[in-house]
């Protein structure tokens, strides 16, 4: 073999006892019997593909300590699923070593294919219980940040006074994430579906009350509402882009396309809802 293919060989070493690692500490850290045997599982795996690879290198090779380090922190910070997956995800550059090392090695070609089938199987199985009502903190979230960036760009040109604006703002946003977790409620109740209604909703409102509070902070800091409304679509944004993320990674779901589609949604309702409060200031001749 050549130092490039023996290079390769040793790169996919690495990654499979870095793996190894990554999910024997996984599988230690979680009380979930289940959870924790397929993560064993597939932490085995990667040992045997660890040890496939050294039948040709001969050597040990190290595992990377930082890797490991990082993947189990936000593994415990951000959930287990989406942990694992964005792991997944950075080892695709990965597969295209192993593609060229198989055009050498045609045997290789079977653990591939072992590993791309199976892990992705086994990952698949992985209960957890915050993606189980990913969908109501999604409904909180969207509803909160369509409807008070519009509610708040309304409110800026009717009102421009960022005091009142903010007030009325936090007023708003907590009588709707009650009515939107009231409504969560009744419709799990009446659906019967594995997630607990009472659970389902207080996701809902909770998250709805977060995005709240975090969409009217810069109307309590800076004097100027438009610069506060400029500050608050900014938020929206990063917050769209933020959870669109999490999501795309934990659920498989296309980031570009739903990132794209929340943000465009929550400008054009703003800037619907701006236009309605410079022409309801207009008409009614209110001033505050």
């Amino acid at each position: 073999m050549d130092a490039a293919l023996i290079d390769k060989l040793i790169t996919s070493q690495r990654n499979e006892i870095t793996e190894y690692y990554v999910y024997a500490a996984l599988a230690d850290r979680i009380k979930d019997q289940k959870n924790s045997e397929i993560l064993t599982q597939i932490s085995n795996d990667e040992k045997a593909h660890y040890d496939f690879w050294k039948s040709y290198t001969h050597i040990d090779v190290h595992k990377n300590r930082f890797k490991i380090f990082l993947y189990v922190l936000i593994a415990r910070v951000f959930g287990l699923t989406f942990g694992i997956k964005l792991m997944e995800k950075g080892e695709k550059k990965a597969e295209v070593a192993y593609s060229e090392i198989a055009k050498f090695m045609p045997e290789a070609q079977s653990i591939i294919d072992d590993e791309n089938h199976h892990e992705n199987l086994l990952i698949g199985l992985i209960e957890e219980e915050r993606l189980t009502y990913i969908g109501a903190i999604v409904l909180g979230l969207n509803d909160a940040l369509v409807e008070l960036t519009g509610a708040l760009a309304g409110m800026t040109f009717a009102i421009q006074n960022p005091r009142i604006i903010a007030l009325a703002g936090m007023i708003t946003g907590i009588a709707a994430s009650f009515s939107m977790a009231v409504a969560l409620y009744l419709s799990e109740k009446s659906a019967n579906s594995t997630a607990k209604p009472l659970k389902a909703a207080l996701y809902t409102g909770i998250s709805y009350i977060i995005t709240v509070s975090v969409l009217v902070l810069p109307y309590l800091l800076i004097t100027n509402p438009f610069i506060s409304l400029i500050f608050t679509m900014i938020i929206a944004l990063l917050i769209i882009f933020v959870f669109t993320f999490y999501i795309s990674i934990a659920k498989d779901y296309s980031f570009k396309h739903r990132f794209l589609e929340m943000a465009i949604l929550n400008v054009s309702v703003a800037l619907i809802t701006f236009g309605i409060g410079a022409l309801v200031r207009e008409v009614f001749g209110v001033v505050v």
